[in-house]
């Protein structure tokens, strides 16, 4: 096992990382920008070392300086996180090559099916689900017009080398064609240096469901219960839960043991999860290959008793994956809510803000993942991205009851949050039902308001930044104005 390991990352996960680090032994090291001087990941790890800069692309982006501080720090492995460098082969190759340990998938597997052009071509070998779409990656308007004629309407348009809504674009009609690809195009060079697209045939009203796997340098791949995901602004997540409700056992056995396929003709190592959409007939089809730890991977923990960062761990050090297939079932029902710097009510914009004051919620079955504290600035800098509410009860019923009541408990001032669009989610009849799918914002939001909640969704806001839902009348919408 490792002694001491570098955390490429910041925020949330780096005090994720470090707290199951501190568990097993092995001693931590982080690294922090300008901006982070005085973040908690800084203040937890047994050292801490300064690379510089306040953006990412002066600091947690610069592969130089990562590995300055790891060398400087006579550190044996580095752990990436999710976003920045956690999906980018050339670090990865880097890291290998300082003769220290890349904790994830071999740089051939991260550029193999961290590309999605490269990961569905491998997906079609590997008898993989996939929906109809462009032969790699799609160079011009006149190929990608083509495409679209061939395929039909709708479609959506995605950078081949990135994720997380980055470069996404949906089509329905011919003159949206042109502008989405250029946009597509242009966000993806922007996002990942990047320009390529591709193309395929997008699925009405899908739900978004993740596979999440873990799989040892011996052979064995291990898949677990799946995660929902449908509830997104963006094309980003704010909303998870395990097990989903469109489910069976039968789809899930078939998801998984196609998830273990892909990622065994891919000779994939550590941990990763498979993202597919499922439509109302119950098919599914393979989106892409997240070569990292997901934000969400909480809600699985929660409903498996699987540490995931301490199988990463274990894994890249050379151990055999001690968890049989058979022993894996999900055992009652976790819900993730991310806690963003965003205003719901405004398009879901950013906020920034300092942290006046915290409490945060306790009690049986609730988990804070977060890296705040009073005092704490959100900045423009980062994702607004800065905590993350996990819940696990018996049912999802009591699950979704216990979130509600978390949130009720969760007091953060200083700027808006995704709270109240938590809250306000969580108790509609769509997410009760658990008839919703990727749409739920388009078509709920905003959701109309019930008289007695207006003061505990105030209270969600924020001091001097709060939305004073209180000067509402019941018959309005958040939405809509007084």
């Amino acid at each position: 096992m490792f002694k001491k390991v570098l955390i490429a990352n910041r925020g949330e996960i780096a005090l994720r990382v470090i707290h199951t680090c501190k568990r097993m032994g092995i001693a931590t090291v982080a690294i922090y920008s300008e901006a982070d001087e005085r973040a908690l990941h800084v203040q937890e790890a047994d050292e801490a070392i300064a690379i510089g800069g306040f953006t990412p692309r002066e600091s947690y982006l610069v592969i130089d300086k990562v590995m300055q501080a790891a060398i400087q720090a006579g550190a044996d492995a580095i752990h990436p996180g999710y976003g920045f460098l956690s999906e980018n082969a050339t670090f990865a190759q880097t890291v290998a090559d300082a003769g220290m340990v890349f904790i994830g998938p071999s740089p051939r597997a991260i550029h193999m099916l961290g590309d999605k052009t490269e990961a569905r071509d491998l997906a079609i070998k590997a008898n993989v689900p996939i929906s109809p779409g462009s032969d790699g990656a799609v160079e011009d308007f006149a190929a990608a017009r083509a495409v679209v004629e061939r395929i039909g309407f709708p479609v959506i348009i995605k950078a081949a080398a990135g994720g997380g809504g980055k470069g996404m674009r949906i089509v329905e009609n011919a003159s949206e064609i042109e502008s989405a690809f250029r946009m597509a195009q242009g966000e993806a060079l922007t996002s990942f240096n990047d320009g390529r697209v591709f193309i395929e045939r997008y699925i009405v009203s899908p739900r978004h469901i993740e596979i999440q796997i873990l799989a040892d340098q011996s052979g064995t791949v291990l898949y677990f219960p799946e995660r929902e995901c449908s509830v997104q602004r963006r094309h980003q997540k704010v909303v998870e839960e395990s097990p989903s409700t469109a489910v069976t056992p039968e789809i899930r056995k078939a998801m998984g043991e196609a998830a273990a396929r892909l990622v065994t003709a891919a000779a994939y190592t550590n941990a990763g999860t498979l993202e597919f959409l499922l439509d109302a007939s119950g098919s599914f089809y393979f989106m892409e290959v997240n070569t990292r730890l997901q934000v969400e991977h909480p809600v699985t923990e929660m409903v498996t008793g699987v540490d995931f960062v301490e199988q990463q761990l274990r894994i890249a050090s050379g151990e055999k994956l001690s968890i049989r297939q058979e022993d894996i079932a999900p055992n009652g029902h976790a819900i993730e809510c991310r806690v963003c710097a965003e205003d719901v009510f405004n398009d879901f914009l950013p906020d920034t803000g300092i942290v006046s004051f915290m409490q945060l919620p306790e009690g049986e079955g609730i988990r804070n993942d977060s890296a705040l504290y009073e005092g704490y600035e959100v900045s423009v800098h980062y994702d607004p991205m800065v905590a993350k509410l996990i819940v696990w009860a018996p049912t999802r019923a009591e699950a979704i009851e216990r979130t509600i009541a978390a949130i009720d408990q969760y007091h953060l001032a200083g700027f808006k949050t995704t709270l109240p669009f938590c809250r306000l989610t969580l108790d509609s009849q769509p997410f009760r039902t658990g008839n919703y799918s990727t749409f739920f914002v388009q078509q709920h939001w905003p959701l109309p308001l019930p008289p007695f909640m207006t003061k505990t969704i105030a209270a969600l806001g924020t001091l001097g930044h709060a939305f004073h839902l209180e000067r509402r009348t019941p018959t309005h919408t958040p939405s809509q104005p007084a």
